[in-house]
């Protein structure tokens, strides 16, 4: 059992091993209830000084993304994952506060349309992948097509089987031409799920967040965390790797997908393009 897991015996570790203690290796099985949603041993950081250790991470990540946008070479695409209230907004908002918006762009992927129906399940994301320099971070994906689709049947099961293969084969072809990918589930517990849907009810000011259907599909759990389970298990590969975050403390999971992020750019070894200027240039 790897350290992200549940019940893992392990010291305080640094914010170099996130990477690793998050990610779920190719071929490995998955089961949720291993993995600790309150897990916060990552870091030597705590949620006291989780605030300033973020905007460094935030800064470093300004950096890389005009660094990307500069060199014009690499491409990354975030998709975020997790059931209702898991934070997928919040890891948006918090992560990526600091980055240029004419960068990055975020899409949220809601019920297809009539007109997304009556073409492949992939023809509505396809559009939406980052060119050269580009960053899009998709809030849910083309994943929900293994996901609810599943849970409530939308599909016969051996569409939605078959899809496992044609959504790594997709994903293998955008890394084949220069899109590094990153795939977050937020593991949350479904007592916390009822917490905050409760700080919703209770809240006059995030009332307009709560939706009866989040109680609806509450009742769908134990399903959507199978359904989850095998989606991560059959699509986690070395071109597109899922990651586990442990999501019950924000502050965690904020500083995890941060770090992932920024260590997955930095890898890459950007550079700012050498630009040639004309001789005795003379500003007037």
């Amino acid at each position: 059992m790897s350290q992200g897991r549940a019940h893992a015996s392990h010291p305080i570790l640094q914010e170099e091993s996130e990477l690793d203690r998050c990610r779920v290796n190719p071929q490995e099985r998955v089961k949720l209830a291993n993995w600790d949603p309150e897990d916060t041993s990552g870091f030597s950081a705590s949620k006291a000084d989780a605030g300033p250790h973020l905007e460094k991470l935030s800064r470093r990540l300004e950096q890389l993304q005009e660094l990307l946008y500069a060199e014009h070479q690499h491409k990354l695409l975030v998709v975020l994952q997790s059931m209702d209230t898991g934070g997928k907004d919040g890891t948006i908002r918090h992560v990526f506060e600091g980055v240029n918006p004419q960068g990055v762009s975020v899409v949220r992927f809601q019920e297809p349309t009539k007109i997304e129906l009556d073409h492949d399940y992939l023809w509505r994301v396809h559009p939406h992948m980052p060119g050269k320099g580009e960053m899009v971070i998709f809030n849910r994906s083309h994943y929900e097509d293994v996901l609810v689709v599943r849970v409530h049947n939308l599909v016969p099961a051996p569409v939605w089987r078959r899809r496992y293969e044609e959504i790594r084969e997709f994903e293998r072809m955008l890394a084949s031409e220069g899109t590094t990918i990153l795939k977050f589930f937020l593991h949350i517990s479904k007592d916390e799920q009822k917490k905050r849907l409760q700080a919703r009810l209770d809240d006059a000011d995030k009332r307009w967040k709560f939706a009866y259907s989040d109680v609806r599909e509450r009742a769908f759990w134990p399903k959507y965390q199978e359904a989850y389970e095998e989606a991560i298990e059959k699509t986690s590969t070395e071109w597109a790797p899922w990651f586990i975050v442990p999501a019950n403390h924000k502050w965690y999971r904020n500083l995890v997908v941060a770090t992932i992020i920024t260590d997955t750019l930095a890898a890459l070894k950007m550079k700012y393009p050498r630009v040639k200027l004309p001789k005795n240039v003379v500003l007037k």
